[in-house]
């Protein structure tokens, strides 16, 4: 049996637990990483990963549905969701193999089974068979993610009322669904769904979907999704379910108060997640977590527990893969003695990859006047664009906010072709402090979507070319 002393234990291989552990062992940090499924977590194999894999096949769908505007035209076209959900699968089988080779490559040691924490430095983990082995390290990152939450009001069952997960795992899409949360994850489900033939409803509590979103974009994408015929219920509330002999009733109040009861196959519960903290040992150990049962962490990611950290979904919002990323870079390198800074929070984008994409970084325009700036906003339509016309995706928009008195970039806000790119633009423009001018005097390719973010500058300087 390999070596049970560690300089570093990770619990959890998601995108943050993974990277944490490379990372380590980069240092020249002896460290093993603890899962109890698969390597990659929630991410690579029930996730962004497999998710994404459906989005581009749905995406097709739609292409293909426009061809004949290229002068193709198909006899008998067949569309099936059970082929693009095996080829998801595929792909995220493939990328969680490749886990396991960087960890060979790394000389990390991955360590199967459900870890828990004993307090000392020690770590419990119980493996399928039941057995149980005692490992030990000095510091600790618990990087145990984060599951869908379930609500009394429509219980989970993954038969007709599907999580996230349930959802990645269908053969066939059924005649009708709704999707019960209209933020990214239910968003990016309705897509799918919609592409592969269903009639979809999305029922939203608050006002608008995408609700993290700037609300134009919000109002851009609920315009596109009723265009393409799915049924929007906004500040609409969800106050019972049942199970009907073919699917569920569902009962919705609306923003009038008026109660409508609708009848679906299936229906998708995508109303947030909820961390990952129960029975991994925190209490025993005395780490301290909040109200909603996140890890409280320091800008270090270091817990109440000398020794212990967290990062990633399970030690707080937002619950995205590339910040538990970030988080445990930070984190190791810091326990390495190597650390430059923290993890800079304000400029960690957003992106929802529906068609149009939708993507964003920084405030608002509602948070950037709530906050007192003198902003001035500008906004670029993509139909302005020349490659977004070629390529006949021209919906949607680049919209910048930037203070008047330096001009620096408060916020991003982009929808339409490749926004979950571009936004990285925006990303760097902030990270090294640029101004609206200094992104737009930044070259970019012609012709190429990439100019809608020079344009969407110069559109917040009063002053755009092509509009």
């Amino acid at each position: 049996m390999a070596d049970k002393s560690f300089d570093v234990i990770v619990l959890g291989s998601g995108p943050g637990g993974y990277v944490a552990a490379i990372r380590a062992a980069q240092l020249g940090l002896n460290a093993a990483c603890v899962e109890a499924e698969d390597l990659g977590g929630v991410c690579l194999n029930i996730g962004c990963i497999p998710t994404k894999a459906l989005l581009s096949s749905a995406a097709l769908v739609n292409e293909v549905a426009g061809a004949d505007k290229h002068g193709i035209t198909f006899d008998n076209l067949q569309i099936s969701l059970a082929p693009a959900q095996e080829r998801s699968r595929s792909v995220a089988n493939q990328l969680s193999k490749g886990v396991a080779f960087l960890f060979k490559k790394n000389k990390v040691t991955p360590i199967m089974g459900f870890g828990r924490l004993l307090g000392d430095g020690g770590v419990e983990v119980t493996a399928a068979d039941g057995s149980k082995e005692r490992y030990s390290a000095p510091h600790i990152i618990v990087a145990t993610g984060s599951r869908p939450r379930d609500i009394s009001v429509l219980p989970i069952d993954e038969e007709r009322v599907w999580s996230s997960t349930g959802a990645l795992f269908q053969q066939e899409a059924p005649a009708s669904l709704a999707v019960v949360g209209a933020g990214a994850v239910g968003m990016e489900f309705a897509d799918v769904y919609a592409s592969f033939g269903s009639d979809v409803t999305v029922i939203e509590a608050l006002d608008r979907i995408l609700p993290l979103e700037d609300a134009d974009s919000s109002t851009l994408m609920a315009r596109s999704f009723k265009k393409r015929g799915m049924t929007i219920m906004t500040s609409a509330r969800l106050e019972s379910s049942e199970h009907t002999d073919t699917g569920v009733r569902l009962s919705v109040k609306d923003k009038n108060g008026d109660t409508h009861v609708l009848e679906f196959d299936r229906a998708l519960s995508a109303i947030g997640r909820v961390p990952n903290t129960a029975d991994i040992g925190l209490e025993a150990v005395g780490v301290a977590v909040d109200g909603q049962g996140f890890i409280e962490v320091d800008p270090l990611l270091r817990t109440n527990v000398e020794g212990i950290y967290a990062i990633g979904d399970c030690a707080g919002p937002p619950m995205l893969a590339h910040k538990a990323t970030h988080e445990g870079i930070v984190c190791v390198e810091h326990i390495a003695g190597q650390g430059h800074g923290t993890v800079d929070y304000a400029n960690v984008p957003n992106c929802t990859y529906t068609h149009p994409e939708v993507a964003s970084v920084g405030l608002t325009e509602e948070q950037a006047r709530e906050a007192g700036h003198d902003i001035e906003v500008g906004k670029f339509p993509m139909v302005g664009n020349g490659r977004a016309l070629a390529s006949g995706h021209s919906e949607g928009f680049v919209k910048v906010i930037r203070d008047r008195q330096y001009s620096e970039i408060l916020g991003a806000h982009i929808v339409g072709p490749s926004a979950t790119e571009l936004i990285a633009e925006f990303v760097i423009g902030r990270h090294l402090e640029s101004t609206a001018e200094e992104m737009e005097k930044a070259m970019h390719p012609h012709p190429t979507i990439s100019e809608t973010v020079a344009e969407g500058a110069l559109a917040a300087l009063g002053r755009p070319l092509h509009i």
